[in-house]
């Protein structure tokens, strides 16, 4: 086993102690392409953790520090997945919000580590957003921790960018 991934997985494990339980698998990935052709549109960075289910350095995404109103869009496809009204500062170190747009990710189990954990990934292109934990803020009380690669921020009042596939 590779050290760096190990490592960036405890680093996340310890920054989410609470965990979310899901009992059924959701559709994910309704347009059946396969990660070699969403390659041309994404850094090799950004296929990793969309395609290989890799994590980027925690406190390393630009999108961290992103205040202003819009939306966030799946860099792949371009599904919007997140509004910007539900994102708070986490202090995990990766983008993180509260509740997806209807329909926007299918979630399974991620039993990669010692625990189970949830994963959630774009339902239109399959790519790996994060997991998400059950310790977020009201309403919903779920903390949706994303990798800042695998998004692409939209501000209010520009066009939100065609779909993709």
């Amino acid at each position: 086993m590779h050290r760096r991934p190990l490592l960036q997985a405890l680093s996340a494990l310890l920054a989410t102690p609470v965990m979310l339980r899901v009992h059924a698998q959701e559709t994910i990935g309704t347009l059946g392409h396969t990660p070699a052709y969403w390659r041309p549109y994404l850094s090799e960075a950004a296929g990793r953790v969309l395609f290989e289910e890799d994590t980027e350095p925690p406190f390393s995404s630009p999108l961290n520090g992103e205040k202003r109103a819009g939306t966030y869009v799946c860099a792949a496809c371009h599904q919007p997945l997140f509004s910007s009204q539900t994102k708070f500062d986490s202090g995990t170190g990766w983008p993180s919000f509260w509740a997806t747009l209807p329909n926007a990710v299918g979630t399974r189990p991620d039993r990669r580590l010692w625990i189970e954990r949830t994963e959630y990934h774009c339902r239109r292109c399959g790519g790996h957003q994060g997991h998400v934990f059950d310790d977020g803020p009201p309403p919903t009380g779920l903390r949706y921790c994303n990798n800042g690669l695998a998004l692409r921020f939209v501000p209010l009042g520009e066009k939100l960018p065609e779909l993709r596939g």
